[in-house]
């Protein structure tokens, strides 16, 4: 294609062109507050760009993990501080039906009390959160206990699922958040008989010898309830430090998302004020370069005919 247009007025067009680009782009960066609104802006940056995006996601999901786990966690600790004064309580009783002056009636008396105390630390092994039983490790839909004073340890239990569920921290790794019941309330020796620490036989031991009016075995039984009390305020330690990792999970999460935004901020949003004098400065110089053009001389070849 030949152009009628000589090289003076292809350059002048050329660079009207260019200014107008520039001043359709620091318009478009006006109005949308961004540099790059296409991947064609900053084909170099894309890739960037979308991990950025991606790490945002992620950092989100992970905080709103960390306030479900704060939930749970914050709903255990809860729990376990009424255990532990329900353990209490226990010893107080124990130790009024240790008296050699109480006679057989006052020890039933105190022994209907320890099957309450029994079946309050039954309820708070189904400590339920937004219908989850806590407690109930991988089968939360399930409450973990129930009582059974048919059985040696007072209860049956309901589920045995394990609590495999782990946390991931923004700032690496992962950590557990939850035990289940059997592990803190009704622990057992690898060989399958119950633990000195479990917390349900002892109760149920202290019931039992209340019942049988036998001094004897309630001493014994408070020895276990304290072993047992001991154990239990080791479980709520657990999750006193679960608050403490989620909290400093959040913190770095809340300041790794700050990092995240201001990277990408400085990617993709625009420079208002550069983008502001571009459009003036584009704005004078076609300006001034239309007025100029308008005064140069125009011939045709009618004047050399002329």
């Amino acid at each position: 294609m030949i152009s009628n247009l000589s090289p003076s007025n292809e350059a002048f067009v050329a660079n009207m062109e260019r200014v107008q680009r520039n001043l359709q782009e620091a318009s478009q960066q006006m109005s949308s507050g961004l540099r790059v609104n296409t991947a064609s802006d900053a084909p170099d940056e894309v890739g960037n760009i979308m991990q950025l995006r991606t790490d945002m996601v992620r950092n989100t999901q992970i905080q709103a993990n960390l306030a479900l786990a704060k939930t749970d966690a914050d709903a255990a600790d809860s729990a376990l501080n009424s255990a532990t004064k329900l353990m209490d309580r226990a010893r107080t009783l124990g130790a009024q039906g240790a008296n050699f002056t109480l006679d057989a009636a006052g020890r039933q008396s105190l022994a209907a009390e320890v099957e309450g105390v029994l079946e309050q630390m039954v309820s708070i092994s189904q400590t339920g959160v937004q219908g989850r039983y806590i407690f109930g490790g991988d089968a939360d839909s399930t409450p973990p206990y129930q009582v059974d004073l048919t059985s040696a340890t007072g209860v049956a239990q309901l589920t045995a699922a394990a609590a495999t569920r782990r946390l991931e921290d923004p700032a690496g790794g992962s950590f557990p958040v939850g035990r289940t019941a059997a592990d803190i309330f009704d622990a057992h020796n690898p060989d399958g008989t119950v633990a000195n620490t479990n917390v349900f036989a002892a109760l149920n031991g202290l019931r039992v010898a209340l019942l049988a009016n036998d001094t004897t075995a309630i001493n014994t039984a408070m020895t276990s309830v304290q072993t047992a009390s001991d154990y239990l305020n080791l479980s709520q330690g657990f999750y006193g430090n679960v608050l403490n990792r989620i909290q400093d999970a959040v913190n770095y999460g809340q300041s790794y998302d700050v990092q995240l935004k201001t990277q990408l901020s400085q990617k993709v949003d625009a420079d208002v004020t550069e983008a502001a004098m571009t459009m003036s400065q584009g704005t004078l110089q076609l300006q001034a370069a239309f007025q100029m053009q308008a005064k140069l001389p125009h011939t045709s070849l009618f004047d050399f005919l002329g």
